[in-house]
């Protein structure tokens, strides 16, 4: 039965990419990747590829401030999903499992799936996969069963969204899978929406722990869809760093930033000139408030005329404070 199911799902692939569908489907896609660029069998017997002791510890040291920020937010992903018979995976850019939350009792069926730290989940390896598939495209994935370009692995269900690094670069990806038969549609797409969240929480937490020193600040137009949309601004209202969300909203390269790229210019609607008017307008209120509203004592503290101020009152909008 399983190798007439394999014939089925070989057949299943083939049709779909003489059919074109390749060229309709971002799933169809990846399975014409799989097969024309990386030259993978849909019913190959093989074995899980993993990566010796040494490349994983490797790995690991690689992944380790990105791994210590994230050590939080998987304990609880893995409380939220691990009681449906999930594990949580956290993987480099090139697909290796470094972390895991899983549940004992579930160890051995997972370690025999591959879902283990130092398998190659790579889609140059494994084809259409969660965790290969989010990397190659950048993009959040959900590979429900028969999905996986490989028979072997059409038991498993994997919701998978990449990490960014604090410099917006592409660093890994986390994943949660099943192997349940049992997994719904719409369990996967609850659980879609937690690894969601965690992986940005993921990245804000690694973003802050790299710029401790620095004022942290919420970018302007940042939604709930990129809450992880924060920059890094430094004593002279400078940029030094900001979060992959942060440079796709603000188009900010690591050549502006290098160029010394102020804040103001993107967070101020109208840029240094509205920022100079901000400034004016914050020191003609506080002159007004230390001398109690008394605009003749609050022109001399500024050094200029009564008429004088009473012109910039008007200019800058605040004749009411007075």
């Amino acid at each position: 039965m399983a190798d007439r199911w394999r014939g089925d799902h070989g057949s299943l692939i083939r049709q779909a990419l003489d059919e074109g569908a390749g060229a309709r489907s971002a799933l169809a896609a990846s399975w014409r990747r799989s097969m024309t660029l990386y030259g993978l069998d849909p019913v190959e017997h093989g074995r899980v590829e993993t990566v010796t002791e040494q490349q994983l510890l490797e790995a690991r040291q690689a992944m380790e401030p990105l791994t210590r920020a994230a050590e939080g937010v998987l304990d609880r992903l893995f409380l939220a999903v691990g009681g449906v018979g999930c594990c949580v995976l956290l993987t480099n850019a090139e697909g290796v499992p470094v972390e895991r939350r899983g549940a004992a009792a579930d160890d051995e069926t997972f370690h025999r799936w591959g879902l283990w730290p130092g398998a190659v989940w790579s889609e140059a390896v494994e084809g259409t996969n969660g965790i290969g598939t989010a990397l190659a495209e950048h993009r959040a994935v959900t590979i429900h069963r028969e999905q996986h370009f490989h028979a072997r692995n059409t038991g498993l269900s994997c919701i998978t969204h990449p990490i960014h690094d604090h410099m917006g670069r592409l660093a890994g990806a986390l994943d949660v899978s099943s192997c349940r038969a049992d997994a719904t549609e719409a369990l996967l797409g609850l659980i879609s929406a937690a690894v969601s969240d965690a992986a940005k929480a993921i990245e804000a937490q690694t973003f802050l722990q790299a710029f401790a020193d620095a004022r942290i600040v919420l970018a302007g137009g940042a939604t709930e869809r990129n809450a992880a949309a924060l920059l890094a601004v430094d004593r002279h209202d400078l940029v030094i760093g900001a979060t992959r969300a942060a440079r796709l909203s603000l188009a900010i390269t690591d050549e502006r930033i290098a160029a010394q790229l102020p804040a103001s210019d993107l967070l101020t609607p109208g840029g240094a000139e509205a920022d100079l008017l901000e400034a004016e307008r914050g020191a003609v209120r506080r002159a007004l408030a230390r001398s109690g509203g008394n605009v003749s004592a609050a022109a001399r503290a500024l050094g200029v005329s009564r008429a004088t101020l009473h012109r910039k009152l008007h200019r800058l909008g605040l004749i009411d404070l007075h």
